[in-house]
């Protein structure tokens, strides 16, 4: 049995390093992993059912994800719950609509970057994002778990990026028949749709938008300044053959950064 895992687990990292983008779909895997083996996924037997499933939940969330009550007292076990937290999320729905914006907008934008700059580049406005929506909200005892910064700075990144990368978009006021438009229409969209409803959000348990606009913002800015005139932006040069670019995804505001009771 441990030689089997040992082999299947070989044959999958070495599948990962040959991609082009082994960072994104490192990610990928790293999330799904984690999410099976918590309480949220209800895979794992031994964390129970019924109540004791959801004290379980709730336990796992207060102690891996960020409580802004508890980040901003100075609670030791609390400091490093910003980098713990992009790797939790709270159900199925939350887990597989990150999941999908990193696999659609994550490995065009590793490729550009690199490697290692990717990768600090998505736990630094990942963990920036978190930080920035509890520090909005301080006094708060609900735990943040999530990729939502991370993944919203990606969108962001992207954006500037690769302006006019097709997207295909299921818009679902048009009945989800399926549009391609440059990403310079789609994923502004997609922030003004986090920012209205952040501006309706309720302090009770649900979508962290604050999350998802602090996210997208570092992105946008980050690749600004680091890539200039490099970008396939107005004035700038084409990366590739981004006009050739087709991207799928369904940009509807996907359940990035769960408040958790």
């Amino acid at each position: 049995m441990i030689s089997t895992w040992s082999t299947a687990t070989g044959r999958t990292l070495r599948a990962v390093r040959g991609t082009s983008a082994p960072v994104t779909y490192g990610l990928i895997a790293l999330c799904c992993l984690v999410f099976a083996l918590g309480p949220a996924s209800g895979l794992v037997p031994g964390h129970g059912s019924g109540d004791a499933l959801l004290a379980a939940q709730r336990a796992y969330f207060r102690r891996w994800g960020v409580v802004p009550a508890e980040l901003f007292a100075g609670a030791p076990e609390a400091v490093l719950t910003p980098a713990t937290a992009l790797f939790v999320h709270g159900s199925w729905v939350h887990l597989l609509g990150n999941m999908l914006f990193l696999f659609v907008f994550g490995a065009m934008t590793e490729e550009r970057m690199g490697r290692v700059e990717f990768t600090l580049f998505y736990a630094g406005c990942g963990c920036l994002a978190l930080l920035g929506y509890a520090a909005a909200n301080a006094a708060s005892e609900q735990s943040l778990v999530g990729a939502s910064g991370a993944i919203s700075a990606v969108l962001g990144a992207f954006l500037y990026l690769f302006p006019r990368a097709r997207v295909t978009s299921l818009l679902p006021f048009l009945f989800f028949l399926p549009l391609r438009f440059p990403a310079w229409v789609v994923l502004p969209f997609w922030a003004a749709l986090q920012w209205l409803a952040a501006g309706q959000a309720s302090d009770g348990p649900g979508v962290a938008y604050l999350a998802h606009l602090v996210g997208f913002g570092l992105g946008f800015g980050y690749a600004w300044l680091r890539y200039g005139r490099q970008a396939g932006g107005p004035g700038g040069a084409v990366v590739g053959d981004e006009r050739a670019t087709r991207v799928k995804a369904a940009p509807a505001p996907v359940t990035e950064g769960e408040k958790q009771p």
